[in-house]
C-alpha cells in the first residue's frame, strides 16, 4: 500500500519556475519507479517525467531540457523541478507509483502502469 501526496502547485508567468514534491507512505517506495503526469480538463493524462529505482530518467519531449526529475529515498519524496514554464504547462500535475520492479530497466512512460496515484497539484502558467 502506497499513499502519495503532491504539493508545490501554483499560478505562475511565462518563464518562472516551481518545484513539484511528492511525499510518499508506505513500504517499498525505494523499489518502485515514480513517476509524474499532468492533466487537463477532458484530456487524458500525459507522460511527463519518471524515474527509476536506481535513477534512470525519461521525459516527455515537451520538457526535456526544462524540467528535472529526482528521488530521495531516504526521505521517501519524489521531486519535479520545472524550469522555464510555459502557458501549454498549464495542467493538474500527478504523481504515480508504479508497481514494484527489481530490475535495472527505464522507468514506465505509460500511466497505465502505474498503480498508485495522489490527488494532483494544480499548474497554472499564465502569459
Amino acid at each position: 500500500q502506497v499513499q502519495l501526496v503532491e504539493s508545490g502547485g501554483g499560478l505562475v508567468q511565462a518563464g518562472d519556475s516551481l518545484r513539484l514534491s511528492c511525499a510518499a507512505s508506505g513500504r517499498t517506495f525505494s523499489s518502485r519507479s515514480m513517476g509524474w503526469f499532468r492533466q487537463t480538463p477532458g484530456k487524458e493524462r500525459d507522460f511527463v517525467a519518471a524515474i527509476s529505482r536506481h535513477g534512470v530518467t525519461a521525459y516527455a519531449d515537451s520538457v526535456k531540457g526544462r524540467f528535472t526529475i529526482s528521488r530521495d529515498n531516504a526521505l521517501n519524496t519524489v521531486y519535479l523541478q520545472m524550469n522555464s514554464l510555459k502557458v501549454e504547462d498549464t495542467a493538474v500535475y500527478y504523481c504515480a507509483a508504479c508497481a514494484v520492479d527489481w530490475t535495472l530497466q527505464p522507468p514506465s512512460t505509460n500511466w497505465k502502469e502505474y498503480e498508485y496515484w495522489g490527488q494532483g497539484t494544480q499548474v497554472t502558467v499564465s502569459s
